[in-house]
């Protein structure tokens, strides 16, 4: 259907500078280069031995000390978290102190600039959380972590925030009676003695420590495919082997393809899913997702298969393009939901893309009427509570829509291109995605940004209308609603049906005032105007006739 578009005024917003609030204590003097992680699991006791080399590059010559996130055993947590034995430079013990959940080490001597140095920690204990040891739905014991989003110090001892991403791998010996599954690609398998297996996974790239993975459990596994040379696998309990089997043998495939081609080429080394009790959800851990127990059911339903490809996005946003601070996590959870309805729309079509976008704009209105002061970009840390919710998640995707209309479909996708390449296996922030997509748009960017990412409010629109037979004018009255005073400046399209249900044209009107009013040339009255026709405006709004 084509339109006749009628531009009524333009207005510019001014956006100013905000202040943030994730105050994790980064030391930019070092970076992590690389995690091994060598984990002894039991069946007869809860307790892990662990054993972490982790090498360092030094980016200056003056660090003293180096800090790591790492839960410590107190009475107050029953006995349970981490005791350090003993921490070792060159095969010798150095000095450490662990307590208040971060373990310091004295560093035993001065490290020159961009040297790099190994330490190994050897410790033990029961995670208070982080790793869950317990049965699966079946009963059957298993070991699964869930590190989201600052819970990897519980059971291993990192650099436990997006910032500092590092290669890593997982040297496990377990009951020989489990798999083990984790990031990258498997390096050894091999039968220790009649009871016991060691397993190793090596990943190459790097990622932040709320990605690392490990699942041990019995498994059935399926190598289902190949994406550009590598594996598409299935792991799921034995019990659920013919329905995880079915429903995890599409739309993988198909949902790689897309996203690299649309974005950008895929990060890791290979992508499997697996069937997990540590998750509700999915999470999207790199190379390796975990899926809930219960999605594994035979029917391949539209559940299962949102959550699918919903995870899969995040291994280009959050993953690959990781957040630099929890105050964006937004450029995770939002991408991933906007990029799973950017699938749809593809795979399934328009309407299906315009349901979900309506799905989402409910959710988001609903958390407005409970919380009208939340802004997707805001002072929060994960230390504090939760970094996101149904605003980060569906709002952050209402977002990207609207970005996607203002910019032109073309060059919205030239602008994402662009940001990926340029943060590819690093971190970026909603500064650097605003840069990125303005070298491919026409008009500035940082005033659309600002109402609606740094700010809480929800534009609401009450108009109302009536047509002039005598001058031969349609009068269009829009007053903003929104609870503040703020004044959002975005065009709202509405379509003028005439007679037979026709509509063959949309006004576009732009205010930057509470109230405005419109006169329009319309040679008759039309039996119905209808607001926002294409769903591309994330707003509340009336349109009535006067009689």
């Amino acid at each position: 259907m084509k339109y006749t578009r009628i531009a009524f005024i333009a207005a510019l917003l001014f956006t100013s500078q905000v202040c943030l609030a994730d105050n994790y204590p980064r030391n930019y003097a070092i970076d992590i280069q690389h995690y091994s992680f060598a984990l002894t699991l039991s069946d007869y006791s809860d307790e892990i031995i662990g054993e972490t080399t982790i090498q360092v590059l030094f980016k200056t010559g003056d660090s003293k000390r180096l800090r790591l996130d790492f839960i410590n055993r107190t009475p107050q947590r029953d006995g349970k978290g981490m005791i350090v034995e003993g921490v070792f430079f060159e095969n010798k013990p150095i000095t450490f102190e662990h307590q208040k959940d971060i373990l310091y080490i004295d560093l035993p001597k001065k490290f020159e600039q961009n040297s790099i140095a190994s330490f190994i920690i050897k410790y033990r204990g029961i995670p208070a959380d982080g790793l869950r040891i317990g049965p699966n739905k079946y009963g059957e014991r298993c070991f699964f972590n869930e590190n989201w989003p600052n819970r990897t110090r519980h059971w291993l001892p990192t650099v436990d925030h997006p910032y500092d991403k590092a290669t890593n791998e997982f040297i496990v010996r377990a009951p020989a009676h489990y798999q083990a599954v984790s990031n990258g690609l498997l390096i050894e398998e091999s039968i220790v003695n009649k009871d016991q297996k060691l397993t190793h996974w090596k990943q190459s790239v790097p990622i932040s420590s709320w990605l690392f993975v490990l699942g041990v459990a019995r498994f059935a596994v399926q190598h289902v495919d190949y994406f550009n040379g590598k594996q598409i696998q299935t792991w799921v309990y034995p019990q659920d082997r013919q329905n995880g089997f079915y429903d995890f043998a599409y739309p993988s495939k198909e949902v790689l393809e897309f996203y690299s081609s649309y974005i950008g080429s895929f990060a890791y080394e290979k992508l499997a899913n697996i069937q997990s009790p540590s998750v509700s959800g999915g999470m999207e851990t790199a190379s390796a997702i975990f899926y809930a127990e219960n999605l594994v059911n035979g029917k391949r339903d539209n559940r299962t298969k949102s959550v699918v490809i919903h995870e899969i996005a995040h291994q280009w946003f959050g993953n690959a393009v990781t957040e630099s601070t929890w105050d964006d996590a937004w450029l995770s959870e939002g991408f991933a939901t906007y990029f799973t309805m950017l699938f749809q729309e593809n795979a399934y079509g328009e309407s299906v893309y315009v349901d979900e976008l309506k799905k989402a704009r409910t959710r988001i209105f609903n958390f407005y009427t409970k919380d009208t002061t939340y802004k997707i970009i805001d002072s929060r840390t994960a230390e504090e509570g939760p970094v996101t919710n149904d605003m980060t998640y569906q709002k952050g995707a209402w977002f990207l829509h609207m970005l996607r209309n203002k910019m032109g479909h073309e060059a919205f996708r030239n602008g994402i291109r662009s940001y990926y390449q340029k943060y590819y296996n690093n971190n970026a922030s909603t500064d650097d995605l605003i840069s990125e997509m303005q070298k491919f748009s026409s008009s500035p960017l940082q005033p659309f940004f600002h109402q609606w990412l740094y700010r809480p409010d929800i534009l609401k629109i009450n108009g109302s209308w009536k047509y002039n037979a005598t001058s031969e004018e349609l009068e269009i009255k829009l007053d903003q609603m929104q609870h503040s005073d703020f004044i959002f400046d975005m065009p709202l399209e509405i379509a003028v049906i005439e007679e037979g249900g026709n509509s063959n044209k949309i006004l576009t009107s732009t205010s930057n005032s509470k109230s405005a009013i419109f006169k329009v040339p319309l040679s008759k009255k039309p039996i119905a105007l209808v607001p926002d026709p294409r769903t591309v405006l994330l707003a509340k709004i009336e349109l009535r006739e006067l009689q």
